[in-house]
């Protein structure tokens, strides 16, 4: 079997095979971000410059018809600097002048622009302008999960690019998504909140709002909802339906990208187990007891999101997880017409392994089990790389949090995938993903996707 290896980044990671990545981004200077190519700025400026050379000819020539028709008092000449020579006075007018116009601009763009669009503390103007125009012109990146393991990664992705379409799953009828779900007949809100407070640009205490969930002294009816379900349900209301709901909320909140649900429809999600039962509802696959077979959607034929296709055939990358693999990842890619899309496109395509296992659903995988399972489902390979987690603990995870971490060996079956190894775990919650870290690598991975070679997948080397 061969693999795809990275031709100059990769590093055997100990013995387990792979490629290591190693780097982070470069930082730049807020000056020589106002010399960069297409932040729009240097022209106007140029056109100002103009603007003033021509005033002050045109003042020059006014004076000069006044000077030679009028006899100015002595202090006159003295205020003018006539005892200096005319090169030298003509030096210091025109620093002057430069000093005083830079000055007077930058203050007034400074006074426009926070006014409109306040500045983080810390924050300089050029460092914002510079961080819209670069993400306006940043790869189109689709991002299909849901979950905590897509919102992490989206956190991190927006300080990449702002052309990111995430792919969310509405097979959640669990806790406040489930509850609006059966009461309000609605797609469930849950993963579509997460990301929207992921990619949002508002103001942290409202993103903290939006996150908030009522205690259980809030009162029967409200109890256990999170004020950010019920704004989107209460949008779909007043805007008609979920779709102009979740468009509106993004921009509110000043969304870096779009949030787009797989399907519209109202779908359940259902497992086979090893027993030979089957269940239904996707709150109830982990407390099943059995291991999962296979996975189902229900209507088998909910039609997929217009939005998604196109999302996906337009996408530059494609990033599949992380997420919980049998209930946020698959039912998905389930969705009639969405994994069609994705072998369509002509992105690059990354598969992102979660760094532990979850109790119920992927108890004792490894990161050649999570891709085996999507490969079983979808008949084939999905994906041209399978990112897995290099950081791996040197003690077990604490027996209380019912998970191990998910190791990659280099010599498992990967499919026509090859495997990249990179510290992605959070140093704090070792169960998660670092969203930092996990961009980070996903962005690397489709900057250096042309620089690969064929080897033996049991070498690795680099």
């Amino acid at each position: 079997m061969w693999q795809w290896v990275d031709r100059w980044r990769g590093a055997p990671d100990d013995d387990r095979g792979g490629v290591e990545l190693r780097g982070a981004p470069v930082s730049r200077s807020s000056v020589a971000k106002w010399l960069y190519v297409g932040l729009h700025i240097k022209r106007w400026l140029l056109l100002i410059l103009l603007g003033v050379v021509l005033m002050a000819l045109g003042i020059a020539y006014l004076l000069r018809e006044v000077y030679v028709s009028y006899a100015f008092p002595d202090w006159v000449g003295t205020a003018t600097l006539q005892f200096l020579p005319r090169w030298l006075r003509g030096l210091l007018f025109i620093s002057a002048a430069t000093i005083v116009t830079v000055l007077g601009t930058w203050r007034l763009n400074r006074s426009l622009v926070s006014a409109v669009v306040p500045l983080d503390e810390g924050e300089d103007l050029v460092s914002r302008i510079w961080q819209q125009r670069t993400q306006d012109r940043g790869p189109k990146v689709a991002v299909i999960g849901g979950g905590t393991g897509l919102s992490t990664l989206l956190r991190g992705l927006k300080s990449y690019t702002g052309n990111i379409s995430a792919i969310v799953t509405v097979a959640d009828d669990g806790g406040s998504s489930g509850v609006l779900r059966r009461d309000l007949n609605v797609i469930p809100p849950g993963d579509i909140r997460n990301c929207i407070a992921a990619l949002a640009d508002a103001e942290p205490l409202v993103t903290r709002l939006f996150q908030y969930r009522f205690g259980d002294d809030a009162g029967h009816g409200i109890a256990g909802h999170s004020f950010g379900n019920l704004f989107i349900v209460a949008m779909s209301e007043v805007t008609g339906n979920m779709e102009v709901a979740i468009r509106e909320t993004s921009r509110v909140l000043a969304v870096r990208g779009r949030i787009l649900p797989a399907t519209l429809a109202d779908i359940t999600l259902g497992a086979r187990l090893a027993g030979g039962t089957t269940v239904h509802g996707e709150s109830v696959l982990p407390e099943s007891g059995s291991a999962i077979e296979q996975v189902f959607i229900e209507p088998a034929d909910a039609p997929v999101n217009a939005e998604v296709v196109a999302a996906l055939l337009d996408a530059d990358l494609i990033v599949i997880g992380p997420g919980s693999l049998y209930t946020s990842v698959l039912p998905n890619l389930l969705v009639p017409g969405l994994a069609e899309a994705v072998e369509a496109s002509r992105a690059h395509k990354v598969y992102v392994s979660n760094v532990a296992t979850q109790r119920g659903e992927t108890d004792g995988f490894d990161a050649a089990d999570h891709y085996a399972a999507i490969r079983r489902h979808l008949d084939g390979d999905v994906a041209d790389v399978v990112l897995a987690n290099s950081n791996l603990p040197a003690e077990p995870l604490p027996a209380e949090w019912q998970s191990e971490a998910v190791l990659a060996p280099g010599d498992a079956d990967y499919g026509a995938a090859r495997l990249v190894l990179a510290d992605l775990v959070d140093p704090e919650h070792r169960y998660r993903h670092d969203s930092e870290r996990l961009a980070a690598a996903v962005m690397r991975q489709y900057y250096e996707r042309d620089l690969r070679i064929q080897a033996p997948s049991t070498t690795a080397e680099a």
